[in-house]
């Protein structure tokens, strides 16, 4: 037996102290060379010939904005500088940060004359390498001649800049990263090959293994697969992302996108319900917003209207808060604008309440994609309510909003309140007793829709044209074809209230009780929280035999 002697004892704790000491030492060194994990925002590293004193706070900031906390980006660049002026690639950072979220759509004239004002200070700090001239010279085209060259136009040029620099540096895992992620930003919503997404899906599954605690890989697979047929390839993406950087507001939001698209509701409200507080934390007015139009959507479609009455109540207090110039988050202001009012319109439809939903208040904001969500409501509201005289007046005001759309050059938002102004056009004519036409208008808006992607900005359609088709067909006594809009809705927004109990009821006036019996048992297994009345008809209808 050995005896050790206190004097030993404690040499041989030194000893163990030292060891462990220098594992410690050795570990950080490692992470300090490989890329430090920055605490809450995931693992992130990006070579770099500033100094080493920064590189800490240099990955930090690239893993923020690998989550789009655009504001708290540019706060570490601007250390990084501080601390090294020399570093060209802190510049190239801010640049990227006030280009902001690349699905937007909008960025202010303050943030488009910062980001110019970043990419010359990185061109003055005389970058250090070729790679990391490349990078700088890659964001300035998002950048050059924005006041005469269209953002399309642009971000094409980047992308194509991104993929030569991927294929220049290969040894440069953060390159095919930002490839993948121009990739995504430069997919057509009318492109249902999904060339562009399933590129940039690949690319980013081939990162995974060797970074799987990298934000950017995680997140932006989920935008890559945010479209019916490819969502259930981001689902284990939408699982991860969250628990990688559970700091950063927009990572505990965007899994939503991925649970919205598979009609997983009751984890879209816990990811949103964690999102909009740490959002509220920072005071990211627009990001609260966001992460609430997703929560409430999902309250809706499972039938907890109480719930979804109080995200309404809180809306408008946030709404003051909203700061147009601001880095700030993942959600710009138009997101904020949008939400405010999508969020109103989605409570008042989704329980079929149309006086409440043509009585809706207007606003008018800088963004008439937005301000159309409320005519949209008020126009079907007061259609399904008996007064096509107040719904055509609400469809003038769309017709007028698309047409400054469309002068604007504004597409995709132009296309989609002309679905909004022929759906509710319909309804009108329906409202008049024109309803064979009625129909026809409404088939030409469900195809329109169909045809198209939705934006990142919204959870899905305020009240989707082929649901509301299902919906008329029932009104003139056509059950089958009511019962095949329902099914085929499903199939681009599963696990809809309104879908489900449209084609419970449209099974049943076709004959088919055993149908009709499974979907309203679907309604009640969705909705165990619900409040909402129809949901006492679903009861007794599910247990008849």
């Amino acid at each position: 037996m050995t005896i050790v002697t206190m004097r030993g004892l404690a040499v041989l704790l030194l000893g163990l102290a030292i060891g462990v000491g220098s594992a410690r030492t050795a570990e950080a060194q490692h992470q300090h060379e490989s890329g430090a994990a920055a605490q809450g925002l995931g693992k992130v590293h990006f070579d770099t010939s500033c100094s080493k004193e920064v590189t800490a706070d240099f990955d930090r900031g690239v893993a923020l904005l690998h989550s789009f906390w655009f504001s708290a980006a540019i706060e570490t660049f601007d250390k990084v500088v501080a601390k090294d002026p020399g570093c060209a690639m802190a510049h190239w950072g801010i640049a990227m940060s006030w280009w902001g979220n690349p699905f937007a759509g909008f960025r202010s004239t303050k943030a488009i004359a910062l980001g110019q004002a970043a990419v010359d200070k990185a061109r003055n700090a005389a970058p250090k390498t070729p790679r990391e001239r490349d990078y700088i010279e890659a964001v300035a085209l998002l950048y050059k001649d924005a006041g005469t060259v269209d953002t399309r136009t642009r971000t094409v040029a980047y992308e194509k800049a991104m993929e030569k620099l991927a294929d220049t540096y290969r040894d440069d895992p953060e390159a095919r990263i930002f490839y993948a992620l121009a990739l995504d930003q430069t997919a057509l919503p009318t492109d249902r090959t999904y060339g562009n997404l399933l590129k940039a899906g690949a690319i980013l599954e081939r990162e995974l293994p060797a970074q799987p605690q990298h934000p950017g890989i995680a997140h932006y697979i989920i935008h890559s697969y945010d479209v019916p047929p490819l969502a259930p390839k981001a689902l284990e993406a939408a699982r991860r992302y969250s628990k990688i950087a559970p700091d950063a507001p927009h990572a505990l939001h965007m899994p939503s996108h991925t649970f919205t698209r598979l009609g997983y509701w009751n984890e879209s409200i816990e990811t949103n319900l964690a999102s909009a507080a740490a959002a509220r934390k920072d005071n990211a007015a627009t990001e609260e917003l966001h992460a609430l139009d997703y929560q409430v959507y999902a309250y809706l479609q499972t039938a907890q209207d109480a719930a979804a009455r109080k995200v309404v109540e809180a809306a408008p207090a946030i709404g003051v808060r909203i700061q147009g110039d601001a880095a700030g988050n993942a959600a710009p202001a138009p997101a904020g604008f949008y939400a405010l009012a999508a969020i109103p319109a989605r409570q008042a439809l989704e329980r079929n309440a149309w006086k409440e939903a043509a009585a809706l208040p207007a606003r008018e904001t800088a963004f008439p994609w937005a301000d159309a969500i409320t005519h949209y409501a008020r126009a079907l509201g007061a259609a399904r309510s008996g007064d096509p005289k107040a719904a055509g007046a609400a469809i003038e005001k769309l017709a007028s909003l698309g047409a400054v759309l469309k002068d604007k050059n504004e597409a995709y938002w132009a296309n989609q309140v002309e679905i909004q102004r022929r759906a509710a056009t319909a309804w009108m004519m329906f409202a008049e007793g024109r309803k064979e036409e009625a129909v026809t208008t409404l088939s030409e808006a469900a195809t329109m829709e169909d045809a198209t992607e939705k934006s990142a900005v919204t959870p899905g359609p305020i009240k989707p044209a082929r649901e509301l088709l299902g919906e008329m067909f029932l009104e003139v006594g056509r059950p089958a074809e009511a019962l095949a809009a329902f099914e085929e809705t499903m199939t681009r927004e599963p696990n809809r209230f309104r879908s489900i109990e449209g084609a419970a009821r449209a099974a049943q006036a076709s004959g088919d009780a055993a149908k009709a019996r499974s979907y309203y048992a679907k309604l009640i297994e969705l909705c165990p929280r619900g409040d909402r009345p129809d949901l006492e008809a679903a009861r007794k209808a599910s247990s008849q035999r």
